[in-house]
């Protein structure tokens, strides 16, 4: 029987990049855009605030951009500050290479196994499903969710008791499965 687990957001996750004002490494979506327009170009930009002092940065999402060539639902959820758009927008992988920053997820997820109880069968097929682009080691869930030491799943792998089509000591985001033999 195929047991399915899903990893999923809890709350966004902290932006990685240094303050210019108190030297922190953590800011936190504020969820608010600006749009600027000149003529027939537009910016936008995500602010986000920093987690220690609260300075705002931006992250440029439209960087001189002709306005017709942004759909108007964007530009209407750009306006609305809605925070689904943020949500998308930050694990957009464009958006976080052309600021340079990257997310991090301590805290901002939980694991769902479906069901209060721990598996107690001999052998179990797990599917592990990603809501969110999450990265997290298979090893972890594994421990998680079967409510052993992560020394006990290493200890598992290596003996090959628990086998996966994934490598289960890199950190992965998206969907796999995996068998535990007990």
């Amino acid at each position: 029987m195929l047991i399915t687990w899903v990893v999923a957001p809890t709350r966004l996750p902290l932006v990685r990049r240094r303050c210019h004002a108190c030297a922190s490494a953590r800011f936190r979506a504020s969820g608010k855009f600006r749009v600027n327009a000149n003529h027939k170009r537009i910016d936008a930009w995500l602010l986000v605030l920093c987690a220690e002092c609260g300075d705002t940065a931006k992250l440029t999402l439209l960087e001189r951009t002709n306005v017709r060539a942004v759909r108007p639902e964007l530009l209407d959820r750009l306006h609305d500050n809605d925070p689904a758009l943020t949500a998308e927008l930050l694990q957009d992988p464009v958006v976080l290479r052309r600021n340079r920053v990257a997310l991090d997820w301590d805290g901002a997820w939980r694991l769902d196994t479906g069901g209060a109880d721990r598996p107690d069968r001999d052998v179990i097929d797990v599917s592990v499903r990603f809501a969110a682009r999450i990265p997290v080691r298979p090893v972890r869930l594994v421990a998680e969710g079967c409510g052993i030491a992560r020394a006990e799943v290493e200890r598992l792998v290596e003996a090959g008791n628990l086998v996966a089509a994934v490598r289960l000591s890199d950190k992965l985001s998206g969907d796999f499965t995996f068998t535990l033999k007990r």
